[in-house]
């Protein structure tokens, strides 16, 4: 028994002695190389406020002077300089610079920084603010700068190591290391949410500023952080940037695809309550008037499942892919309705949305609770339109949702019921007909408008 013990010991200490350790890999000699192609961006740009600011030491007749300022000027504008820093990388010899929108939007001057201490006045190229991307330019001459090199983000895999180098609270050339923490965040930034989410130490300062790879290829510009949250930063995957630099260099801006839609997700609850086994791809809520999408005969409630072959995995996969076709081209479209797949070709349009016309419905009296979802609602007139600030005129109004009712996690007093199970909402009294009609215990789909946004849900009725 003890020779047995002896061996499974010895089994295990081999077994151990065997699985190589994890090393950190030592990021000094990269440092070194890739700091020469990061840039610090300072800027300074003017901005009114309302009241004269007084520098210094408090005075016995600063009283005197607000007062009289305050007479004599409330309301005029003063005008008085902001200043900002970021960083950036040079994307090519001859002066190109990619930075953050945000770091120089509205600038009246912009300097770059060198690593080696030489200051250059920059010139903003073209801004992509649906990105928060600029494209900065420095003359130097026939001098060729260091680059740095773009890397592929597709490939890059989370828990691979990551270095950030950066101006963060002015002190430049900072280096942080970390590792990819997620990819494919959405933080509610933009239609164009993809982050990669990194554990590097990112502050402010290092908006702009490049995320490289352990092969110093650079993989995400660094543009955002949680406020309060330590080792949570947000880079822009670097193929999104790479997509739209020839238009920067060009043109100052960005055109990009559009059909005209607005889409939601696809939770498995509304798949089945479309009639949809798996939940994916992305659900219609809403077609703009003279829009590519209302011309190519697409409908509110279309689950849209794939663009061109490539299937539509999750929601943001719909504007990436669009944005990234050409304009007037031809696209294949491929759908779920009523119960089948359907395929519709739509010509890809630009970005010059078309506002929606709404249906005036008949005026009516206020009704009860209904007890099927657990709200209260009331007609939509003229009146309760202008009363509560209403955008749409059709459908009818949640006063109250029950607490703790069937409908209390998903729809919220202020929305606007506009179908049922597909059904249009006109009034209280249709809808209270409608909802008779459904057994109870089964799952209700309900459209609702919420302020300037149209979206399904579901609800499982009493």
């Amino acid at each position: 028994m003890k020779l047995k013990s002896r061996m499974l010991l010895s089994c295990l200490t081999l077994l151990l002695i065997a699985v190589p350790a994890l090393a950190v890999p030592d990021f000094a000699d990269l440092a070194v190389h890739l700091k020469p192609s990061v840039v610090n961006i300072s800027t300074s740009k003017t901005v009114r406020s309302q009241r004269p600011v007084f520098p210094g030491q408090p005075s016995p007749y600063d009283e005197f002077f607000e007062d009289f300022f305050d007479r004599f000027f409330r309301g005029q504008p003063m005008p008085r300089k902001e200043r900002s820093l970021g960083s950036g990388f040079i994307i090519s010899a001859d002066g190109y610079i990619l930075t953050n929108d945000h770091v120089v939007d509205g600038a009246d001057v912009i300097k770059v920084r060198l690593a080696d201490g030489r200051e250059f006045s920059g010139t903003v190229q073209g801004l992509d603010p649906k990105l928060d991307l600029a494209l900065v330019k420095i003359d130097v001459g026939q001098e060729q700068l260091p680059v740095a090199e773009l890397g592929d983000s597709e490939k890059l895999r989370v828990g691979e190591w990551v270095m950030a180098i950066g101006n963060p609270f002015g002190l430049e050339q900072t280096v942080t290391v970390g590792i990819v923490s997620a990819k494919g965040r959405v933080i509610g930034a933009g239609p164009y949410d993809d982050f990669i989410q990194t554990d590097a130490s990112i502050n402010p300062g290092n908006s702009g500023g490049p995320l490289f790879n352990e092969s110093g290829q650079v993989i995400g510009i660094n543009t955002a952080i949680v406020a309060g949250g330590q080792g949570i930063g947000f880079a822009i995957p670097v193929n999104a940037a790479k997509s739209i630099i020839p238009q920067l260099r060009d043109t100052g801006h960005v055109v990009r695809g559009w059909i005209g839609v607005t889409v939601q997700e696809v939770t498995q609850e509304l798949a089945e309550s479309f009639g949809l086994k798996k939940a994916r791809g992305a659900l219609v809520t809403d077609v703009q008037k003279d829009s590519p999408a209302e011309k190519a005969g697409l409908l509110r409630g279309d689950i849209l499942l794939a663009l061109n072959g490539k299937e539509l995995k999750t929601l943001g996969d719909l504007p990436k892919m669009v944005a990234s076709l050409p304009v007037g081209k031809k696209a294949k479209l491929t759908l779920f309705r009523e119960g089948r797949d359907k395929t519709v070709h739509i010509t890809i349009g630009t970005q010059d949305k078309a506002q929606s016309s709404s249906k005036a419905t008949k005026p009516a009296k206020v009704e009860n609770a209904e007890k099927a979802l657990g709200l209260s609602v009331l007609d939509i007139t003229p009146e309760v339109a202008s009363r509560y600030r209403l955008s749409v005129e059709q459908g009818v109004l949640v006063t109250a949702v029950e607490p703790d009712g069937p409908a209390s996690e998903k729809i919220r007093a202020g929305d606007v019921l506009l179908e049922i199970n597909g059904k249009a909402v006109v009034s209280t009294s249709q809808l209270r007909t409608l909802l008779t009609d459904i057994e109870g215990g089964k799952v209700v789909r309900v459209l609702i408008q919420r302020r300037d946004q149209t979206l399904y849900t579901t609800v499982k009725s009493k």
